[in-house]
């Protein structure tokens, strides 16, 4: 049967992703991508003439993000110019499909060796003026769907699994405390430092950690969405609240979320090398895992986070393999009640999920984060000893991808 091997998996440090308080911020984005793929390369040894295609995931493709980043971050790297790029785009979880896309390109037996990752630059992001997609003059679409911002779609999923702000916290005090445990275990061997051209470090280190944060601590910050709920979005006088009211008549929201639960405003990018196994052997490449399984799912578009679980199902259902049989997962923390929800729908042990912590305490990088997690769960899975690992992420418009890898 095809299989595809992944070969290796490296990724930067998390940046703090806003201008003037970031150590990645003043770094084009090429650059920063071209950290990891020139890492990658030197790491394996590979020959990068050989390169069937480079796949980058990334959330906001516009401005200095916008000129396929994938090609010129390779130029930039030293890349033999045989090696093309592409980029692609699924919101949050762009990284993670940029990966299926290598898998499935070297599944079909069209291609043997691709390089995939993600990369973003929220601190340059920020200050584009560009409208989101909720305040474009989108008047056909949202007459038809009533989306609104995420965090407010977040709380909504909160007050309708009944987790209280306490449970929200105690959630997201944990992960600070398993971040802040993994980082001082030296847990995150995927991780590379970002280097200036004169070789000099710019950021060696998980820059958003917050060691000794508590559930008490977080108790005390203002919840986040509720100044939101009555912003004018359209010139037609359209506001987060007439969509909400719209979408669920009647719904009181117990606004949960805030800064402390919710994920990080982050730099970074990743690089995750894989190859047939033909290729892989005729060329001494050694793998770390195998890809058992690829899916993508969609869900409602207003409440917009809910897709990890028939996305987790879908790729469960794909490899023939039930829940107990994932060792780890990997669920991106955009906001507490994501795995939260994720956890009690398929019936799994927190202690198996995010068990070096995720995006609340260590920042997520919009199209970067699903290429970081591959790293993320491999490094674990071989720290325990153990096999396999789903990783999956909740996207914009409804959408999650999923992946289930196994150790070789």
């Amino acid at each position: 049967m095809a299989e595809v091997w992944v070969i290796d998996a490296l990724r930067t440090p998390r940046g703090i992703g806003k201008a003037g308080k970031g150590a990645l911020a003043d770094m084009h984005s090429q650059e920063l991508l071209a950290v990891v793929l020139r890492a990658l390369r030197d790491r394996v040894g590979f020959d990068t003439g050989d390169i069937d295609d480079i796949m980058i995931g990334c959330g906001t493709q516009s401005g200095q993000q916008g000129y396929c980043l994938a090609r010129m971050a390779a130029l930039s790297a030293g890349y033999d110019d045989a090696a093309p790029g592409m980029m692609v785009e699924r919101f949050c979880g762009s990284g993670l499909t940029a990966f299926s896309l290598g898998a499935m390109a070297i599944l079909s037996g069209f291609q043997d060796l691709v390089v995939t990752g993600g990369v973003e630059m929220m601190s340059y992001t920020a200050g584009l003026q560009r409208p989101p997609l909720l305040d474009a003059d989108n008047t056909a679409l949202r007459a038809k769907r009533a989306q609104f911002a995420q965090g407010i779609a977040a709380d909504i999923i909160a007050t309708h699994e009944g987790f209280s702000r306490a449970d929200i916290d105690r959630y997201a005090a944990e992960s600070h405390r398993r971040a802040a445990e993994a980082v001082r275990s030296g847990a995150f061997r995927s991780v590379v430092p970002v280097l200036d051209a004169a070789g000099n470090v710019v950021l060696d280190h998980e820059q958003l950690l917050r060691p000794g944060t508590t559930a008490e601590g977080l108790g005390q910050l203002p919840a986040s969405f509720p100044p939101y709920m009555d912003r004018q979005i359209a010139e037609d006088g359209t506001s987060q609240r007439s969509l909400v009211e719209r979408a669920f008549p009647g719904i009181v929201i117990d606004h949960v979320h805030h800064a402390g639960n919710s994920s990080g405003v982050a730099d970074g990018a990743a690089a995750v090398l894989l190859a047939s196994p033909d290729y892989a052997r005729a060329h001494g490449l050694k793998p770390r895992a195998r890809v058992r399984s690829i899916a993508v799912a969609g869900d409602s578009p207003e409440i917009m986070l809910n897709a990890p679980v028939p996305a987790a199902r879908k790729a469960l259902a794909k490899a023939k393999m039930d829940i107990g049989n994932i060792d780890l997962f990997e669920v991106n923390e955009a906001f507490a009640a994501i795995p939260m929800k994720f956890q009690r729908d398929l019936d799994v042990d927190p202690a198996l999920v995010n068990v070096n912590g995720g995006a609340i305490a260590l920042g997520h990088p919009i199209g970067a984060t699903g290429a970081m997690l591959i790293g993320t769960i491999l490094d674990e899975l071989e720290r325990r000893d153990q096999t396999t690992g789903l990783i999956t992420l909740c996207t914009g418009g409804g959408m999650a991808p999923a992946t289930i890898i196994e150790r070789i």
